[in-house]
């Protein structure tokens, strides 16, 4: 079959977490495949997420803004939306428990990978 994508996709298997509703709803999902200028994801069908949210990576430890194209049962497929030049996404600064939760969870995810780590040993 004849790859009619300008750019090339990667297979991926990354824990993601979608933010919305001004921070105070998330939702966990799949990151499968992922372009210089998207990714394919995987999350529970029985979530309304708006058009436009913040996309959480775990293994980057990063958070980006995306933006839905596409819709198929569970699969979302996603544009990375630039913000004034930034596709990094901070925590707005009149939100502190928005800022609280992005500390906590970062936190979160330094100890379950030394966990994941020490496991391995």
């Amino acid at each position: 079959m004849h790859e009619r994508r300008a750019l090339a996709r990667h297979k991926t298997l990354f824990k993601g977490r979608i933010y919305f509703n001004n921070r105070l709803s998330s939702m966990d999902c799949i990151v499968r495949d992922v372009t210089a200028e998207g990714a394919r994801l995987e999350c529970s069908e029985n979530v309304t997420l708006p058009e436009v949210f913040e996309l959480y990576l775990a293994n980057k430890d990063e958070y980006f803004r995306a933006r839905v194209i596409w819709r198929r049962g569970s699969q979302l497929g996603i544009s990375w939306k630039a913000e004034e030049g930034k596709d990094r996404v901070e925590p707005a600064d009149d939100n502190p428990l928005a800022e609280r939760l992005s500390k906590l969870e970062h936190a979160v995810a330094v100890l379950q990978r030394r966990l994941d780590a020490l496991q391995e040993i």
